[in-house]
């Protein structure tokens, strides 16, 4: 690939932004409303002395603001004006901020969390249940900012579960709508657009099919078509490719060339993730990020290659799976690893990950390197998940299906799948293809504006291959009206909780290889197999920041202003628990039915004790967690015991036992999932899976499944190589059916 820029990386393509509705989706008292909460939670904070306008500004004493002031300027290195502009800053005063919560109400939040949330925003704007509500009559939006600020405060710590987690997810909500849009944010952190030591390469030239418009149906013929560009669809799209047959892959997102990457965080977030990032179980207690993208989870993922460990492969075995302790089977996990160059040669360990490899040291865990899908090649990335300008890391988009594309595979660009197209067939129900809705590009190539052509599109193929993520596999199934009660059942999510620590030396998060380092001395602590990874996490402002509980809003302030010497690392669980999706009745949508089950939270928590020790054992000079109640960890900097002690230091030793005591109190205490499996789980039998040993659906001929839904439980590990390494495997396996029925055809003839 030839390097665009050289040595300087060119700042990325600008997408434009979605025009607004012409339809104002709040009312001017819901605007009043939620821009008081928003502005309560960021405040604009003055020091007392000089405050005349306390509806406005939130007035502390003199000696808090220097303080943060003194802070903010010596952990970011931003000069006086820049630092009081900062704390002087609220949501209200960016038109960035309302528009991006015009498009939240307009386009973004799930139907009913929209109606949920206007419901709030009416009952707060009403006096007598603002009464029940803030313990004042006066509506909240009529108070001075000082009692807005102790109202959301006082939710926090209620004994009400529902206003706790109204407060945990309005102030992640606007905390993450500023970090994306402030002005100041960025500059304060020194926060750069792009990565310093990045470089930007070539895309893959890709051509898409286009069609015109009209008001007939399209259609083609093919061999196979597949759904879904992601880790597996496009894996099988290679193989099938490469064998000599007809394919077309279909994808209902778009592709967007390494010249948009990084995207800033808002495009990221409509372009490379499903529903805008904003995506959560009906309870509300785990956020979950799925890629939505041109090469799906592969293009917005860490790089992390583990392969599929080998007591999670002898227990899909004991379930009959023998495939998975069978050679064939590794040799699909080293065939997929080989194309992408997984190897642990070259890796630059960024300090986050120095934390993990050099406190698991001193601690005696079991700790070793990550393997990357970076061809061999050092990669210095901390911005993958919105997009990696280098094409280093060896994801789908880069490889896989270039790959397919030099075979003659054929692609289609923003194609939702509405339903797979059945025949019956000598008495077999027979997928005989799909029927989808084509949405063209916008005239000027975007996705957003005029002149989009719409195109309902029938493929007929001789198999259908459903690889269309963990998310929506099972829902295109259930669309095409399969009634086995294991559709879209078994979801597995990785739990995951955080654990942030700050260094005296500057650490930038954002910056060099995400994961590169895993502890997994707790994989097994119930002894069958289930425990937790300990690895890192992304270091992004709007990624990191929002999970860690609210205190007040000059305490959030001078914390975000820290960032640039923070670290985390997280407690991910192989989950015992388990949940399942389904659609939305009104809309369609995906949504989540899980909850943490009590033993995998018992898991985290000794997973985050350790990441605790980790951290203090590094040098962290205050340590901090996701879970709501939780005091920071400050190291006294006058105990010259405290290297002598370690992790024995009796105040270290009594805040790991608040930790335990707290737990992870409900509704209030965030989990996040970057990791989605097993709802079109294989078995040997469709009571208790969706597919057969060899990914096809159960009752039905030529419709199989190929991405990490079909997983038979957790893999523990990040799902990317295992995914692969199934598809490779059931995408080969059609390759021989479709060879011996030509050959069957060519003898009859």
């Amino acid at each position: 690939m030839s390097s665009i820029s050289g040595t300087a990386m060119v700042p990325p393509t600008a997408i434009p932004r979605p025009p607004l509705p012409d339809v104002d989706p709040l009312t001017p008292e819901q605007w009043r409303t939620i821009l008081a909460i928003a502005d309560s939670v960021i405040p604009s904070i003055k020091p007392a002395a000089s405050s005349h306008e306390a509806s406005t500004n939130l007035p502390v004493p003199d000696s808090e603001y220097s303080t943060a002031l003194s802070t903010i300027q010596g952990s970011s290195s931003a000069r006086e004006e820049l630092a009081r502009h900062y704390l002087e800053e609220c949501p209200s005063t960016s038109q960035d901020f309302k528009n991006a919560l015009t498009v939240l109400f307009s386009r973004t939040l799930p139907e009913q969390g929209r109606k949920t949330l206007l419901v709030i925003l009416d009952l707060l704007n009403n006096r007598v249940s603002s009464l029940l509500l803030t313990g004042y009559a006066t509506p909240i939006a009529e108070q001075p900012v000082n009692v807005r600020h102790e109202i959301i405060k006082a939710w926090g710590i209620g004994r009400l579960g529902p206003l706790r987690l109204i407060q945990r997810s309005l102030t992640m909500l606007f905390r993450n709508l500023w970090l994306k849009n402030s002005p100041t944010v960025d500059r304060v952190l020194s926060y750069p657009r792009t990565p310093e030591n990045g470089k930007r390469n070539d895309s893959f030239p890709y051509e898409f099919l286009q069609f015109s418009a009209g008001d007939s149906p399209v259609t083609l013929d093919t061999d196979v078509v597949i759904v879904g560009s992601g880790c597996g669809g496009a894996v099988a799209a290679k193989n099938l490719a490469e064998a000599g047959h007809r394919v077309v892959l279909v994808e209902k997102a778009y592709h967007w060339t390494s010249a948009h990457f990084p995207m800033n965080p808002d495009d990221a977030a409509q372009h490379l993730y499903m529903n805008n990032q904003l995506m959560a179980s009906d309870d509300q207690s785990i956020s979950v990020f799925a890629g939505q993208t041109w090469g799906g989870g592969g293009t917005i993922n860490w790089s992390a290659s583990l392969q599929t460990q080998g007591f999670v492969r002898k227990e899909w075995a004991d379930e009959g799976l023998t495939f998975f302790t069978s050679a064939e089977f590794q040799n699909s996990l080293d065939r997929v690893c080989d194309r992408m160059g997984v190897s642990t040669d070259n890796i630059q360990h960024n300090p986050a990950n120095r934390v993990l490899l050099e406190g698991g040291r001193k601690l005696g865990y079991a700790v070793k390197p990550v393997p990357l899908n970076t061809g061999g090649k050092q990669h210095s990335c901390g911005y993958c998940s919105t997009g990696c300008p280098s094409c280093e890391k060896q994801g789908p988009v880069v490889s896989w299906l270039p790959d397919a594309a030099r075979a003659g595979a054929e692609f289609i660009e923003g194609f939702d799948a509405q339903n797979v197209v059945f025949d019956t067939i000598g008495g077999k129900k027979m997928a005989t293809g799909v029927r989808g809705v084509w949405r063209s590009r916008d005239k000027g190539k975007g996705v957003n504006g005029s002149g989009v052509i719409s195109r309902e599109v029938f493929i007929n193929a001789k198999r259908v291959i459903v690889s269309a993520g963990t998310l929506q596999s099972p829902l295109l199934l259930l669309r095409s009206g399969l009634t086995n009660p294991q559709i879209g059942r078994n979801l597995k999510l990785h739990p995951v909780s955080l654990m942030g620590g700050i260094h005296k030396e500057e650490t930038k998060p954002w910056e060099g290889s995400i994961i590169t380092a895993v502890v997994h001395e707790f994989d097994n602590l119930d002894g069958a197999g289930h425990g937790v990874k300990i690895e890192t996490s992304v270091g992004q402002p709007a990624s990191f920041l929002v999970f860690f509980p609210w205190k007040g809003g000059l305490d959030f302030k001078v914390f975000a202003s820290r960032l640039k010497h923070m670290t985390s690392i997280f407690s991910m669980a192989r989950d015992i628990g388990s949940g399942y999706v389904y659609p939305e009745p009104s809309t369609g949508q995906v949504k989540i039915s899980y909850t943490v089950s009590p033993q995998d939270k018992k898991h985290i928590l000794e997973g985050l004790i350790a990441c605790a020790k980790i951290q203090y054992v590094a040098g962290a000079q205050e340590i901090f967690t996701a879970i709501p109640g939780v005091s920071r960890f400050i190291r006294e900097k006058s105990n010259t015991n405290d290297d002598h002690e370690g992790i024995n230091n009796p105040k270290f030793q009594e805040w790991l036992a608040e930790i335990r005591r707290a737990g992870f109190p409900a509704p209030e205490t965030p989990f996040t999932s970057a990791h989605q499996m097993g709802t079109c789980r294989m078995g040997v039998s469709p009571r208790n899976s969706v597919v057969d040993p060899k990914g096809q659906v159960w009752g039905t001929e030529s419709l199989f499944v190929a991405d990490a839904s079909v997983f038979p439980s957790a893999s523990g590990v990040n799902p990317m190589i295992t995914n692969m390494a199934i598809s490779d495997w059931i995408s080969k396996g059609i390759a021989k059916g479709l060879k011996k029925e030509e050959g069957f055809e060519s003898a009859r003839l």
